[in-house]
């Protein structure tokens, strides 16, 4: 299937054959115990196809999914996707305000709330008509998860499903043994929606948790011996403050995989030593359909330390100006990007995709810069640069140098309104010893050596973790809330 036309709608079909290869394999365990085969996920979301069908859903209609992220969520899935309708996955956590905002954006034909929706459509024993393969039909819509504005609607087709599978695992099937894994995210986030395919070809079990929890975490990853932790930075930063992380026995553990941004210098160092693994950093976005650049799990300190890598293969990654020319290698510019796996557009919003995707570009919106190496340096979000003084500064440049300090494990930069110089740079830092926080002057001087003085932070807040918001990115408005209490 990898680089060849599409002859079979692309989900539908892998959920079919991970079935025939995979059988009774637990494909999800949800967090009481319930598990969910290959055999059942086929077999219950023909059945949940064949209701939708009924209810006179089908090709070109759109399924609000804001049910929890567990097994009827997947069912939901996969049936939409074997009658030619699109999901829109809507994070529950949000509130019910941010839920309908999202929802009135594509306007669904049907909202499922919970897994006894999801039952009652079931016609036992029912099967959907078969669906003609179009490689270009909407699947899949996924929510930016910005904490500003109005959300758009990303949407993806059965094309950019593949394209995500071939750039992961070059749309290899897996084999004989179960490989173990834990779902760090909501299934409402890119890193699930788009990325289904590849778990299912691959033969996964899929642990399901009902919150987050560190100790949780590590109680699983022991119990099943899991391999690959996934997430992001925050969360690995929690990992390690786990009381009993030293008692526990995680040789399993092999490579670590976080997402978001970059992560801090001093805890990629510390995870990569405590956990005797390699580490990898990955960035992309939502409208990348997930898939960005990546670091080298044992790449050397300055590509692990201190960048967010390399172009996955087969994707191009560019810098340019504001007029969209090319920049010299360590200048700042917008970061573009080239993926068969990028979006198809934003629902229903042509003038944002005209913006966004320009002859066959993606404008991420991230600021960066990328070295002699290829390796990309992010530097911050259109839009949070701030000017202190005349001088512009970009508040993720700020943060990885400061995140090298020994005492920090966990930074980042947030501007706050001053009287003279317009914004200045608020330090927000979690503590490697909560009783021993460094001080404002040990952060300018630590930054000092790297970092022009305007660029250095002129307050600081210390906090036991870096607020998040329900997809597990920086809460921007929480920060702002910190660094200015008046807000």
């Amino acid at each position: 299937m990898s680089g060849q036309p599409l002859t079979a709608p692309y989900l539908p079909a892998t959920v079919a054959e991970a079935a025939r290869r995979f059988g009774d394999r637990p494909a999800f365990v949800d967090p009481d115990g319930t598990v969910l085969t290959y055999h059942q996920l086929h077999d219950r979301s023909d059945e949940v196809a064949a209701g939708l069908a009924r209810s006179g859903i089908g090709t070109g209609a759109v399924v609000g999914l804001t049910l929890p992220s567990a097994s009827p969520w997947v069912v939901a899935y996969a049936a939409t996707a074997k009658v030619g309708a699109a999901i829109a996955g809507v994070n529950p956590g949000l509130t019910e305000v941010e839920r309908l905002a999202c929802l009135d954006r594509v306007a669904p034909a049907l909202v499922l709330s919970d897994g006894d929706q999801v039952a009652t459509l079931a016609v036992t024993g029912g099967r959907p008509d078969p669906l003609e393969a179009d490689p270009d039909r909407p699947t899949a819509i996924v929510f930016t998860s910005g904490t500003t504005g109005t959300p758009k609607g990303a949407w993806f087709t059965d094309r950019q499903l593949d394209a995500v599978t071939r750039y992961d695992v070059g749309g290899a099937w897996g084999g004989d043994a179960t490989v173990a894994q834990y779902g760090s995210t909501q299934f409402a986030h890119v890193g699930f929606t788009t990325k289904l395919p590849w778990y299912l070809r691959l033969g996964t079990t899929t642990h399901l948790l009902a919150r987050w929890r560190a100790g949780d975490v590590l109680d699983l990853v022991e119990r099943e011996r899991i391999a690959t932790i996934g997430g992001v930075a925050p969360q690995v930063a929690l990992l390690l403050r786990d009381p009993r992380f030293d008692e526990r026995d995680l040789d399993c553990v092999k490579l670590l995989v976080m997402g978001g941004a970059a992560s801090p210098p001093a805890l990629v160092e510390e995870a990569r030593r405590r956990f005797d693994a390699g580490y990898s950093i990955r960035w992309s976005s939502t409208e990348s359909g997930g898939i960005g650049t990546g670091t080298a799990p044992d790449a050397p300190e300055h590509e692990a330390l201190h960048t967010v890598g390399r172009p996955r293969p087969g994707i191009s990654v560019a810098v340019r100006d504001e007029f969209a020319n090319p920049v010299p290698d360590g200048e700042v510019g917008q970061v573009w990007l080239r993926s068969d796996a990028a979006m198809a557009g934003y629902w229903g919003d042509p003038e944002a995709t005209a913006r966004t995707l320009v002859d066959g570009w993606l404008r991420t919106g991230d600021l960066g810069h990328l070295d002699a190496t290829g390796c990309l340096t992010l530097a911050g979000r259109q839009g949070e640069m701030f000017i202190r003084g005349g001088y512009n500064v970009f508040p993720s440049e700020v943060a990885a140098v400061l995140g090298t300090h020994a005492g920090v494990a966990d930074v980042t930069v947030v501007p706050r309104a001053d009287d003279v110089l317009g914004e200045i740079g608020v330090a927000v830092v979690v503590p490697v010893d909560p009783t021993a926080p460094p001080s404002l002057e040990d952060l300018r001087a630590h930054g000092g050596t790297a970092l022009a003085r305007h660029k250095l932070p002129e307050a600081l807040v210390v906090v036991d973790e870096l607020p998040l918001t329900p997809m597990q990115k920086v809460d921007r408005k929480a920060l702002a809330a910190l660094v200015d209490p008046e807000i």
